[in-house]
Protein backbone atom coordinates (compact mmCIF):
# COMPACT_ATOMS: atom_id res chain seq x y z
CA UNK A 1 0.00 0.00 0.00
CA UNK A 2 2.83 2.39 0.84
CA UNK A 3 4.47 1.78 -2.54
CA UNK A 4 1.26 2.69 -4.40
CA UNK A 5 0.90 5.85 -2.32
CA UNK A 6 4.48 6.88 -3.15
CA UNK A 7 3.62 6.44 -6.83
CA UNK A 8 0.52 8.64 -6.44
CA UNK A 9 2.55 11.34 -4.69
CA UNK A 10 5.26 11.18 -7.35
CA UNK A 11 2.79 11.44 -10.22
CA UNK A 12 0.89 14.28 -8.54
CA UNK A 13 4.12 16.23 -8.12
CA UNK A 14 5.08 15.56 -11.74
CA UNK A 15 1.68 16.79 -12.97
CA UNK A 16 2.05 19.94 -10.85
CA UNK A 17 5.51 20.56 -12.35
CA UNK A 18 4.22 20.12 -15.91
CA UNK A 19 1.26 22.44 -15.28
CA UNK A 20 3.57 25.08 -13.77
CA UNK A 21 5.84 24.82 -16.82
CA UNK A 22 2.82 25.23 -19.12
CA UNK A 23 1.59 28.29 -17.16
CA UNK A 24 5.03 29.85 -17.43
CA UNK A 25 5.12 29.19 -21.18
CA UNK A 26 1.71 30.81 -21.63
CA UNK A 27 2.82 33.87 -19.64
CA UNK A 28 6.22 34.38 -21.27
CA UNK A 29 6.20 32.50 -24.59
CA UNK A 30 6.34 34.44 -27.83
CA UNK A 31 5.78 31.90 -30.61
CA UNK A 32 2.62 31.81 -32.73
CA UNK A 33 1.04 28.82 -30.98
CA UNK A 34 1.33 30.45 -27.56
CA UNK A 35 -0.25 33.60 -28.99
CA UNK A 36 -3.19 31.49 -30.16
CA UNK A 37 -3.53 29.99 -26.66
CA UNK A 38 -3.60 33.51 -25.19
CA UNK A 39 -6.18 34.56 -27.77
CA UNK A 40 -8.51 31.68 -26.84
CA UNK A 41 -8.07 32.55 -23.16
CA UNK A 42 -9.74 35.88 -23.89
CA UNK A 43 -13.12 34.17 -24.33
CA UNK A 44 -15.23 33.59 -21.24
CA UNK A 45 -15.83 29.88 -20.77
CA UNK A 46 -12.47 28.81 -22.22
CA UNK A 47 -9.87 27.89 -19.60
CA UNK A 48 -6.18 27.23 -19.89
CA UNK A 49 -6.53 23.45 -20.29
CA UNK A 50 -9.03 23.82 -23.11
CA UNK A 51 -7.10 26.60 -24.84
CA UNK A 52 -3.86 24.62 -24.63
CA UNK A 53 -5.37 21.40 -25.98
CA UNK A 54 -7.30 23.10 -28.78
CA UNK A 55 -4.22 24.94 -30.01
CA UNK A 56 -1.59 22.26 -29.49
CA UNK A 57 -3.65 19.36 -30.81
CA UNK A 58 -5.92 21.01 -33.34
CA UNK A 59 -5.43 24.62 -34.43
CA UNK A 60 -1.72 25.19 -33.84
CA UNK A 61 -0.10 23.26 -36.65
CA UNK A 62 -2.78 22.65 -39.25
CA UNK A 63 -3.92 24.89 -42.07
CA UNK A 64 -7.68 24.56 -42.17
CA UNK A 65 -9.39 26.21 -45.11
CA UNK A 66 -13.09 25.92 -44.32
CA UNK A 67 -15.65 24.92 -41.70
CA UNK A 68 -16.14 21.47 -43.22
CA UNK A 69 -12.48 20.65 -42.68
CA UNK A 70 -12.74 21.82 -39.06
CA UNK A 71 -15.76 19.59 -38.35
CA UNK A 72 -14.31 16.60 -40.18
CA UNK A 73 -10.95 16.84 -38.44
CA UNK A 74 -12.67 16.80 -35.05
CA UNK A 75 -14.83 13.83 -36.05
CA UNK A 76 -18.02 15.81 -35.54
CA UNK A 77 -19.57 15.39 -38.97
CA UNK A 78 -22.73 13.44 -39.75
CA UNK A 79 -22.54 10.05 -41.46
CA UNK A 80 -25.62 9.58 -43.61
CA UNK A 81 -26.41 6.16 -44.99
CA UNK A 82 -28.56 5.53 -48.05
CA UNK A 83 -29.14 2.09 -49.50
CA UNK A 84 -32.02 1.52 -51.84
CA UNK A 85 -35.07 3.05 -50.20
CA UNK A 86 -33.49 3.11 -46.75
CA UNK A 87 -32.08 6.44 -45.60
CA UNK A 88 -30.85 6.98 -42.08
CA UNK A 89 -28.29 8.86 -40.06
CA UNK A 90 -25.57 6.82 -38.36
CA UNK A 91 -24.42 9.53 -35.94
CA UNK A 92 -21.15 11.42 -35.98
CA UNK A 93 -18.08 10.20 -37.82
CA UNK A 94 -15.68 9.93 -34.85
CA UNK A 95 -12.73 10.02 -37.23
CA UNK A 96 -10.76 12.81 -35.55
CA UNK A 97 -9.01 13.10 -32.22
CA UNK A 98 -11.14 11.72 -29.41
CA UNK A 99 -9.50 14.16 -26.97
CA UNK A 100 -10.50 17.16 -29.06
CA UNK A 101 -13.98 15.73 -29.62
CA UNK A 102 -14.53 15.13 -25.89
CA UNK A 103 -13.20 18.57 -24.98
CA UNK A 104 -15.40 20.18 -27.63
CA UNK A 105 -18.51 18.62 -26.11
CA UNK A 106 -17.41 19.65 -22.61
CA UNK A 107 -16.72 23.21 -23.74
CA UNK A 108 -20.11 23.32 -25.51
CA UNK A 109 -21.88 22.57 -22.21
CA UNK A 110 -19.76 25.23 -20.54
CA UNK A 111 -20.52 27.67 -23.35
CA UNK A 112 -24.21 27.42 -22.52
CA UNK A 113 -23.41 28.30 -18.92
CA UNK A 114 -20.78 31.03 -19.37
CA UNK A 115 -22.02 32.59 -22.64
CA UNK A 116 -25.84 32.42 -22.32
CA UNK A 117 -26.37 35.57 -24.41
CA UNK A 118 -24.27 34.44 -27.36
CA UNK A 119 -25.91 33.62 -30.68
CA UNK A 120 -24.81 29.98 -30.39
CA UNK A 121 -26.39 29.55 -26.94
CA UNK A 122 -29.62 31.16 -28.11
CA UNK A 123 -29.65 28.91 -31.19
CA UNK A 124 -29.21 25.82 -29.00
CA UNK A 125 -31.97 26.88 -26.58
CA UNK A 126 -34.35 27.67 -29.42
CA UNK A 127 -33.67 24.44 -31.28
CA UNK A 128 -32.97 21.85 -28.55
CA UNK A 129 -33.60 23.47 -25.16
CA UNK A 130 -37.16 22.28 -24.69
CA UNK A 131 -36.57 18.82 -26.15
CA UNK A 132 -35.95 15.48 -24.50
CA UNK A 133 -32.67 14.50 -22.85
CA UNK A 134 -31.69 12.56 -25.98
CA UNK A 135 -32.44 15.52 -28.23
CA UNK A 136 -30.39 17.87 -26.03
CA UNK A 137 -27.43 15.46 -26.20
CA UNK A 138 -27.68 15.38 -29.98
CA UNK A 139 -27.94 19.17 -29.99
CA UNK A 140 -24.84 19.63 -27.86
CA UNK A 141 -22.78 17.83 -30.51
CA UNK A 142 -24.14 20.24 -33.12
CA UNK A 143 -23.39 23.17 -30.81
CA UNK A 144 -19.87 21.83 -30.26
CA UNK A 145 -19.25 21.59 -34.00
CA UNK A 146 -20.50 25.15 -34.54
CA UNK A 147 -18.48 26.40 -31.57
CA UNK A 148 -15.33 24.75 -32.89
CA UNK A 149 -15.84 26.48 -36.23
CA UNK A 150 -16.36 29.83 -34.46
CA UNK A 151 -13.20 29.30 -32.39
CA UNK A 152 -11.29 28.56 -35.61
CA UNK A 153 -12.62 31.78 -37.16
CA UNK A 154 -11.70 33.67 -33.98
CA UNK A 155 -8.13 32.42 -34.20
CA UNK A 156 -7.80 32.95 -37.95
CA UNK A 157 -9.52 36.33 -38.36
CA UNK A 158 -10.04 37.67 -34.84
CA UNK A 159 -13.82 37.67 -35.33
CA UNK A 160 -15.37 37.19 -31.89
CA UNK A 161 -18.29 34.73 -31.96
CA UNK A 162 -21.54 36.69 -32.18
CA UNK A 163 -22.72 37.80 -28.76
CA UNK A 164 -19.76 36.24 -26.94
CA UNK A 165 -18.27 38.03 -23.95
CA UNK A 166 -14.54 38.49 -23.57
CA UNK A 167 -12.73 38.28 -20.23
CA UNK A 168 -11.33 41.50 -18.84
CA UNK A 169 -8.15 39.76 -17.73
CA UNK A 170 -7.42 36.21 -18.88
CA UNK A 171 -6.45 33.92 -15.99
CA UNK A 172 -3.95 31.14 -16.46
CA UNK A 173 -4.43 28.31 -13.98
Amino acid sequence: MAREWEQVVFLTQRIDQLEAHRRERIRTGSDATIEKVRQLLLLRGIGSNAAWLFVMEFFGWRELRNRRQVGALAGLTPTPHASGQEERERGIGKDGSRWVRALTIEIAWGWLRFQPESALSKWYQRRFGSGSKRLRKIGIVALGRRLLVDLWRFLETGAVPEGAVLKLVPRVR
